[in-house]
């Protein structure tokens, strides 16, 4: 195993400090996996089969200073990126600074997540994810240069989250913040708030999340909110029921529901999955429907996949 010497930090506080850490060894994580889709009357044009493969690892390493404060780095070779952009071999990365009096301070070189985009996941899982012709939701600024910083603990089962993403070009700096609550045993809350976008196009994003397990049902419901300036506010809306069969064997149900402010046509994704847990090895099989892809009445979207996927 390759030993990492140093790792170099920069810390903004009024002035420049700068510190390293002499530590252990830089560990490799990943997955390989094998799938295959199939995707009809899509509005995107990506009708057809498609095979796949995981194509990513992740560097990570960690140590501790003399003062107590913990460091850590983290990066992403992956594949896509030298096929997508031709700038790789290097995908997501960040530097970490943690200790019990001043939490956690993240800066994302690549790849971050605003506090508020952290959480914009919907219930169902984003299952309008899938090529079927529908476009996400809006999430606050994130991404390059970003900073993301996780307050000390405040009371028993509350995480308080903060970010700011520095803006680009004609665009001005960008902050979130978030709050997740897990004190009741089975229950989460969360809820996220930030914006995006330069002055004349100013988009504020807001999530509000609930999920509570109980034996082996799991319920989630969830809505995030784009208020747009100048355009059509965005509205998502998703639920998900989640069964344990058994040790091994999950079943889900998922719904999202997207409506654009003035347009009579929603669109909506609905998806039935079971997955196959067995000491390493997952085998999952799904099944999606589209519909009003674009907003437009009698877009249908229909697609199935399955992968086996093997952690190591």
């Amino acid at each position: 195993m390759n030993k990492f010497k140093k790792i170099g930090l920069t810390a903004l506080a009024g002035s420049l400090v700068a510190t390293s850490a002499f530590a252990g060894g830089l560990s490799a994580t990943g997955s390989a996996s094998i799938g295959v889709s199939n995707i009809t009357g899509t509005a995107d044009g990506s009708t057809g089969k498609d095979w796949s493969m995981a194509n990513s690892v992740t560097l990570a390493g960690s140590g501790e200073l003399d003062n107590g404060m913990t460091v850590s780095m983290s990066f992403e070779l992956d594949a896509n990126v030298d096929a997508g952009t031709g700038t790789g071999p290097f995908d997501n990365h960040s530097v970490s600074v943690s200790s019990d009096a001043m939490g956690t301070l993240k800066f994302s070189g690549h790849g971050g997540s605003s506090a508020q985009s952290a959480m914009d996941t919907s219930a169902a899982g984003d299952i309008w994810n899938q090529t079927l012709g529908i476009t996400g939701p809006t999430a606050a600024a994130a991404g390059n240069d970003s900073l993301y910083y996780t307050l000390p603990e405040v009371m028993d089962g509350l995480a308080i989250t903060a970010s700011m993403s520095p803006g680009r070009a004609a665009q001005e700096t960008h902050t979130s913040f978030g709050l997740v609550y897990t004190g009741y045993d089975g229950l989460t809350l969360k809820y996220g708030n930030g914006d995006s976008g330069a002055p004349a196009s100013e988009t504020e994003s807001t999530t509000m999340m609930a999920s509570y397990a109980i034996g082996s049902l799991t319920a989630a419901v969830s809505q995030t909110e784009a208020d747009n300036t100048g355009a059509a506010n965005r509205t998502l809306d998703a639920f998900q029921i989640a069964y344990t069969l058994t040790d091994d064997i999950s079943l889900t149900y998922g719904n999202e529901t997207f409506d654009l402010a003035g347009n009579a046509t929603d669109e909506e994704v609905e998806a039935i999955g079971v997955s196959y847990t067995s000491g390493g090895m997952t085998i999952s099989a799904n099944q999606y429907e589209a519909k009003g892809a674009g907003n437009t009445a009698g877009a249908k979207s229909d697609k199935w996949s399955l992968s086996a996927a093997f952690a190591f």
